[in-house]
């Protein structure tokens, strides 16, 4: 037999918004003014969020954060892809994908306040809770675009990723199933260059991670992840190929992590400032505001204005989280058993009279 070379396609990358704001006419989506300004001030909003959750870490009054600066317009070009009724399963840092998906903002301080509820997903919101355990969310994001093919549905899943997960197992088992069976699924890997101190370099020898969609039978698109634009573009053509019953696929964004990887983590031990600088000046908040800025759709006064409304929403959603932050040591008695067993019975009754205290019944709250 002689050797032949295998026609394997390639893998298409897709620009539209330059550094400075300017755009690709031929490329431009048609988006409503209203979206666009919308999507601004969501993208301000996750900014001021991002900030202000930084400080209340730094003043002890939440607990591990982990910032998201610099990957919000790949995440709101590709939720804004979806429909209400489509599932959203995230990792840890698409926080404003549920910001554009109506989740409540106090919620997100709950959770990272270290309540349980604060993940309580919304009646009617098709979003999955975040997820720490790196890959583990993407077999149940397969198994959701299977279980609503299954039932007949018309909805898509689309599942974030980063670069480090995609050398994971169950990333590789997901995407193989994901592939055999054609599911509606769109897989959206965050590539922001490190997995916490592991470089891009040391995940993998490919050129890109788009074009390990090709070992598993379907699209690999890579797109500049600081392009809003772009993000959409290749999302909208993805949600609308797994609709149509044309199977998955994996979007490649390609962006930085401008800040730390948790409140957990120092960068400086492992990035130099350098590298850093090259990818502020690529940063794609000031980019998509030079683009709306041209279009006539935002000027200074209207930033200004937006700006202001948005740290009034995240004032309030932190007074009204902190005014439920109030422990009752009694509680970590809940959700243990179904059925609790005496002694478990009478510990949370000896700890209920020490906290009633000697002069008669008092709240078994504590300040």
């Amino acid at each position: 037999m002689p050797r032949e070379t295998i026609d394997v396609p390639g893998v298409e990358t897709l620009s539209i918004l330059d550094p400075d704001g300017h755009v690709d006419a031929a490329l431009e989506p048609a988006i409503p003014p209203d979206d666009l300004r919308r999507l601004y001030r969501t993208f301000l909003l996750a900014r001021r969020f991002d900030e202000r959750m930084l400080r209340l870490q730094r003043q002890g009054r939440i607990g591990t954060f982990g910032p998201i600066r610099g990957h919000e317009a790949a995440v709101l070009g590709s939720v804004y892809a979806l429909r209400s009724t489509d599932w959203m399963v995230p990792y840890y840092r698409e926080w404003p994908a549920y910001m554009w998906r109506g989740f409540p903002l106090e919620s997100l301080i709950l959770y990272y306040a270290g309540y349980a509820e604060g993940m309580r997903v919304p009646d009617g919101h098709r979003d999955l809770p975040l997820c720490i355990p790196i890959a583990s969310q993407i077999p149940h994001a397969v198994g959701l675009a299977y279980a609503t093919r299954y039932k007949g549905e018309d909805s898509v899943t689309m599942v974030y990723l980063g670069d480090g997960a995609t050398s994971h197992g169950d990333c590789q088992e997901a995407m193989n199933f994901a592939g055999v069976f054609q599911v509606p699924l769109v897989f959206f890997c965050l590539n922001n260059q490190w997995a916490i101190s592991l470089p891009r370099s040391r995940q993998t020898r490919s050129r890109t991670i788009a074009q390990k969609a090709i070992a598993f039978g379907f699209t690999g698109v890579q797109v500049d992840g600081n392009d809003l634009l772009a993000s959409y573009v290749a999302a909208r053509e993805a949600v609308e190929r797994a609709r149509q019953g044309g199977g998955p696929t994996l979007i490649e964004a390609l962006t930085y992590r401008l800040s730390l990887h948790t409140t957990a983590d120092d960068p400086t031990k492992y990035r130099s400032d350098d590298e850093v600088k090259v990818w502020e000046a690529r940063e794609p908040l000031p980019r998509f505001r030079r683009y709306l800025t041209e279009r006539g759709l935002l000027d200074d006064q209207a930033h200004e204005a937006i700006q202001a409304e948005v740290d009034a929403e995240i004032r309030g959603a932190v007074e009204r989280a902190e005014a439920r932050m109030k422990p009752d040591l009694l509680s970590v008695f809940d959700h243990v058993y179904g059925q609790p067993p005496a002694e478990f019975l009478a510990q949370r009754e000896e700890l209920a009279r020490a906290l009633a205290g000697p002069d008669g019944p008092v709240a078994a709250r504590t300040g």
